[in-house]
């Protein structure tokens, strides 16, 4: 009996040091709808660059509306992220803005901050055919240098994302069909395995 309690105790605080280390919100949902918004926005892009019903009169305009789809892409996914995690971490009596929650941001924005420089030279210089390989690949680190505070399927998903890049550097013309396959199809993916792994608890 007093074994049983030990080891239920030492559970428990396995279970507590894991909480206090790790922010585990993360909703999986929000993963599945960011890679609903990435593939819509992957679909819109197809019909920018691509012969279609729409018509542009300079090749600004085409450069500005792939940026503006991108930047959609990103706020919508930001802002669903935001809401679900906030609700999950309500749910579970988690603050959403801790020590965890902390060290979980910064790792994964300075791959990306850096990621995001580094794409804006690239599109001074106009070398258009590395910036989805460079996004796949900044963003694949992000994930992969946050997973150490967060759940740890987040690790798999940079990984994922860093071969899918690099892979598409090699592919040079075929980068809108890897990003469509990294930042939707995988979000899909990972958002699925995350919310039946955790949110449905």
């Amino acid at each position: 009996m007093d074994s049983k309690k030990y080891l239920e105790d030492i559970s428990e605080i396995k279970n507590m040091m894991s909480r206090s280390s790790r922010f585990i919100s993360l909703s999986g949902l929000s993963g599945i709808l960011a890679g609903v918004y990435a593939l819509i926005g992957g679909y819109l892009g197809y019909l920018i660059l691509y012969p279609s019903s729409w018509t542009f009169d300079t090749y600004e305009e085409i450069k500005l509306s792939i940026l503006s789809v991108a930047a959609g892409v990103v706020f919508f996914a930001v802002i669903t992220a935001f809401i679900l995690t906030y609700k999950k971490a309500n749910k579970s009596g988690e603050k959403i803005w801790d020590a965890s929650s902390k060290r979980l941001l910064v790792n994964f924005l300075i791959p990306l901050i850096t990621g995001g420089i580094f794409i804006l030279l690239l599109i001074r210089l106009q070398y258009w055919v590395l910036i989805a390989p460079a996004t796949l690949i900044f963003y694949g680190m992000a994930c992969l240098n946050a997973s150490k505070y967060t759940l740890g399927d987040v690790r798999y998903l940079g990984i994922t994302n860093i071969i899918l890049g690099l892979i598409s550097a090699y592919f040079i013309g075929y980068g809108l069909w890897f990003w469509i396959l990294g930042f939707g199809v995988c979000h899909i993916i990972y958002g699925t395995l995350m919310y039946f792994k955790y949110d449905r608890r």
